[in-house]
């Protein structure tokens, strides 16, 4: 895996001065538009705030890092951004050092941290700070009718070419079972038994000999600028990003989207614990996820943060609010990553989907 390191400092001169007395923090994240959002809206603040220093590292997801490094009692990242199932199932397996959402500052309106972030975005060992999507996106200078629901993008005949799809089941066995006519809210029900993961797999076989397998959430906006594809799976701050900044011509379509939250963690033993946890308390303040939604189109969890969402931090005509995966508009036909049961299921399904591939 390809590993991109950056090193933030509040500069050359602050560095020498502060030298003695500034912490340095290993952050780990997606990297790309996501991660630059990150370092615009947290990390250059926190570090002109602080004088401290901020390594930031890019992985591609997971807990097999992170276990290693606490296995192996040598923990070089203090914070990682994950996915809620990781948060759970991280903390679950003692790999998490626990974070306790009373320390965090009150929201700018007054109301408790607790109260403040939306139910769900935090547990013992995690504090949220987005709301995210896997969505599907085409081209539409390259199509010649536009796709529209979850079954269009299983739909070869209608709509023949390639498709991009993550490399990982998650996601993609629910996009499947929904395509397949499974409601939104029973999709979970149905994929708890074998003959819904059995339906699930079969459904994926409809589209298997049609599609390129991406792993980094830099390579779908890639793979359609490329022609590569004709629609792809992707997180919809990746394809806003291509729209808003670059001029692609692509469409989201948020029929089927399946919505997430990630999460900063600690990794147990993790070197800075003082100096990440202060990270944590500015970084998802009011103001500060409220300022990442300029950079991104991907929602903050408190509640007090969403009034002071604007436009893109470049383009002043350009609302930020209906690009969120919570937009009314956009969560018509949409789903909740159910974490109890990726938690519970991820090592199963990881199995079972690689089978799947090799055959």
């Amino acid at each position: 895996m390809k590993r991109v390191t950056t090193v933030l400092a509040a500069g050359l001169a602050a560095a020498i001065g502060t030298v003695n007395a500034a912490d340095t923090i290993t952050i780990v994240s997606w990297g790309g538009a996501y991660t630059k959002s990150q370092v615009e809206a947290y990390h250059k603040p926190w570090i002109a705030q602080t004088g401290n220093f901020v390594v930031s590292e890019d992985y591609n997801g997971g807990l097999a890092e992170v276990k290693a490094q606490v296995d192996a009692g040598n923990v070089k990242w203090d914070l990682v951004d994950v996915e809620l199932s990781d948060a759970v199932r991280g903390c679950d397996e003692g790999l998490l050092e626990e974070m306790d959402i009373s320390a965090l500052p009150d929201g700018d309106d007054g109301t408790p941290a607790a109260e403040d972030f939306l139910p769900g975005t935090y547990t013992d060992c995690a504090i949220g700070t987005i709301v995210w999507s896997t969505i599907y996106a085409y081209d539409a200078s390259k199509m010649d009718s536009a796709p529209a629901t979850i079954a269009d993008f299983f739909d070869v005949d209608t709509f023949p070419g390639k498709r991009g799809i993550r490399k990982n089941p998650k996601a993609n066995l629910e996009m499947a079972l929904m395509a397949d006519g499974v409601p939104a809210a029973e999709v979970y029900e149905v994929l708890g038994t074998e003959e819904g993961v059995e339906r699930a797999f079969a459904k994926m076989d409809s589209i298997k000999d049609h599609v390129v397998w991406w792993e980094a959430g830099a390579q779908p906006p890639q793979l359609l600028a490329d022609g590569e594809v004709v629609m792809t799976t992707a997180y919809n701050g990746r394809i806003f990003n291509a729209v808003a900044s670059e001029d692609k011509p692509f469409e989201i379509v948020w029929d089927g989207q399946v919505w997430d939250l990630d999460l900063w963690v600690m990794p147990k033993g993790a070197p800075n614990k003082e100096a990440a946890m202060d990270f944590v308390k500015f970084s998802t303040d009011t103001k500060r996820l409220a300022a990442q939604a300029s950079w991104i189109s991907y929602g903050p969890v408190r509640k007090s943060s969403a009034p002071l969402v604007g436009s893109f931090h470049n383009k002043p005509d350009l609302d930020m609010g209906p690009q969120m995966p919570t937009a009314a508009n956009n969560m018509k036909n949409a789903l909740q990553n159910d974490f109890e049961f990726w938690a519970d299921n991820q090592d199963q399904l990881n199995e079972q989907f690689n089978a799947w591939l090799a055959k």
